[in-house]
């Protein structure tokens, strides 16, 4: 990993005076939201992020466009995720791994602490960024390959990620308090793919999505009928859209309760592969979890704050 590689660098770069820092911003291309924001949060003014995969884009089915190409074959730094998310990406990663640099920031997590994937027996759940605990792994490798494309900001960096992992911490605890709120037998998420296998195992809650871990995935009747049991028999009152999947799979599911005289309802749309809008605070990573855990307590059965774990959520609940 990253890590390794330049520890005895920071021992000398740390002492360099704040002035150092050179002035011309990091061209930093990442391509999923939540990279882009790292980057953003770790590397303040010393650096340009532009990310590729903006609200509402599936990056499993991404495919890199020419102006993509262009501003990556320009970057200081490319980010990507790894895992396997960026599924229609890999090839051109590695080709584009021998003249830039580029960096799987996500291959940094541990595989022990990794879900195996449903369709590749070689390969991982991607959707490491559903947990706070494991995104803290990826904020550090992002604040690594920063600091190797630019070892004389290593202190302001290191400075950013701290702050920034103290704010998932607090991000962490928010969850641990809002969703245990929720009474025990209503612990199920179920959403139109299986993104938030992380978010659950850190929470104590069941998931299914009707889809596997990629939207590529095919969803058969088989799986829709079976889903539709599972809300029948728990009397389970909602399920949740995804802002990045069509909806059409959940308005299957909807439809087969009722028909089995069952009333289930949309419990809220959230955010699992793609953030919400730039420049809105739900287009940040802590906003992004905050609206998700906020919406799935209180359409769960918590009382929760009206607008989030900071105030800042733009819809109240």
């Amino acid at each position: 990993m990253i890590r390794r590689t330049f520890l005895a660098a920071l021992v000398f770069v740390a002492a360099l005076p704040a002035a150092a820092i050179a002035e011309a911003p990091l061209k930093v291309v990442a391509t999923t939201g939540m990279i882009a924001d790292t980057a953003r949060q770790i590397g303040g003014d010393q650096v340009e992020v532009k990310g590729l995969m903006g609200p509402g884009v599936d990056p499993h089915a991404y495919r890199q466009t020419r102006t993509d190409i262009v501003a990556m074959t320009r970057a200081d730094l490319v980010l990507w995720h790894g895992l396997y998310l960026e599924a229609q990406m890999e090839d051109f990663f590695d080709d584009l791994g021998r003249k830039q640099t580029v960096v799987a920031v996500a291959e940094g997590v541990d595989k022990g602490k990794l879900r195996a994937h449903d369709d590749y027996a070689d390969k991982y759940d991607p959707h490491v960024w559903m947990s706070p605990v494991l995104w803290r792994d990826v904020v550090l490798e992002v604040q690594d390959a920063l600091t190797l494309a630019r070892p004389e900001a290593a202190e302001f960096f290191s400075a950013n990620t701290q702050a920034f992992l103290a704010e998932i911490d607090a991000l962490s605890a928010y969850g641990e308090q809002m969703l245990t709120a929720v009474p025990e037998g209503n612990r199920m998420l179920v959403t139109a793919h299986d993104a938030f296998g992380y978010f659950g195992a850190e929470y104590g809650y069941e998931v299914l999505g009707v889809q596997g871990i990629s939207t590529q995935s095919e969803a058969g009747l088989n799986r829709i009928g079976e889903l539709v049991d599972t809300l029948v028999n728990r009397q389970l009152k909602a399920v949740f859209v995804e802002s990045s999947v069509s909806d059409r799979s959940m308005r299957a599911l909807i439809e087969g309760a009722a028909a089995e005289g069952h009333e289930v309802g949309v419990g809220g749309e959230l955010y699992s592969d793609a953030m919400g809008e730039p420049g809105t605070y739900e287009g940040t990573y802590i906003g992004m979890l905050d609206h998700n855990i906020t919406v799935i307590a209180g359409a769960l059965g918590a009382d929760v704050p009206q607008r989030g774990m900071n105030g800042k959520l733009s819809a109240g609940f």
